[in-house]
């Protein structure tokens, strides 16, 4: 099968939208997704982008992604947040995973970050055996913390 990693357009924002619901469905929570196709298109494409996205390809269709944003470490300094990193159902298995990880990798060598940090849920091992396979170290004794619309409101 023949793929083609490239950067997202703003065309492609409907598409990376479905697959950002894919996911909510495979996760188990269809319907946290509260951004709208405006808001994840003028995000990445207005005056001032806060992602960068990575999209494969197959036949003209968007079938990946991999959505990134600078962060700042008081640590080790400029890193990347690899916010999703998605293939749909059926091209899982194909190399496409790999491919746009690959890609990020590239672009974070490209920034000069020194790392590039995400989250995997516990219960997805595939995922995990993946980005361990990659070379990813799975920090289990780290929690994610966040604080959401509700939780500022009542801070």
């Amino acid at each position: 099968m023949k793929y083609i990693i490239r950067d997202a357009e703003r065309g492609d924002m409907p598409e990376v939208l479905g697959l950002v619901h894919e996911l909510a469905l495979f996760e188990n929570e269809p319907e946290s997704v509260q951004v709208t196709l405006d808001e994840l298109t003028e995000a990445g494409f207005g005056a001032t982008p806060l992602y960068h996205c990575f999209v494969a390809e197959v036949d003209q269709k968007v079938v990946g992604l991999a959505l990134t944003y600078a962060r700042y470490s008081t640590w080790c300094g400029p890193v990347i947040h690899l916010e999703d990193l998605i293939v749909t159902q059926s091209m899982r298995g194909t190399g496409i995973g790999s491919a746009l990880l690959e890609r990020v990798v590239r672009y974070g060598k490209d920034k000069g970050v020194r790392r590039i940090a995400w989250e995997v849920l516990d219960w997805n091992e595939p995922a995990i055996k993946f980005y361990e396979s990659k070379g990813a170290k799975v920090m289990r004794d780290w929690d994610v913390v966040q604080l959401n619309e509700e939780g500022m409101g009542s801070f």
